[in-house]
């Protein structure tokens, strides 16, 4: 008799837990921070406009952070198809924006000093990451509910 190892199905793949989640959620965005940077600055050393390349590695660190997070952090919510991406697209939209605004807030109220630049890019940055991983996990990537039994 020879071993069979046991197919292991979507649903019955086991979520690493919230401080799993998170750890995975940290790592894989600072993988895509790196994505999103390095595609930018190849990009500009080419000589494209640089709002073009900030959309397009802005673009590409977003798509791999859905696929990463997707299958590495939210597994237990692997179904989803269209609807989840259009959430994904929706959520980190949101997003962008209000790091962008929170960043503006933060450089119009800190007081000048040699780091503002830099606490305004954390503080926004911050802000935005808890969002994202919130409404993942809540919403976009959301573990489906055991089935209830019904008392009849």
């Amino acid at each position: 008799m020879t071993a069979v190892d046991p197919v292991v199905t979507p649903e019955e793949r086991q979520s690493p837990g919230l401080v799993g989640q998170l750890i995975r959620f940290v790592l894989i965005g600072g993988f895509c921070a790196l994505v999103d940077s390095g595609i930018y600055w190849l990009l500009l050393q080419a000589g494209l406009w640089v709002h073009f390349a900030k959309a397009i590695s802005f673009i590409a660190g977003t798509t791999t952070a859905y696929f990463l997070n997707k299958r590495f952090t939210f597994s237990g919510g692997v179904k989803g198809g269209m609807a989840q991406v259009g959430g994904f697209v929706l959520l980190y939209t949101v997003t962008f924006f209000v790091n962008v605004g929170v960043n503006a807030l933060m450089l119009a109220v800190l007081p000048e000093f040699r780091w503002k630049v830099a606490l305004a890019w954390v503080i926004a940055q911050g802000m935005s990451t808890l969002i994202n991983f919130v409404m993942l996990r809540l919403v976009i990537f959301r573990e489906p509910s055991p089935a209830k039994g019904h008392a009849e």
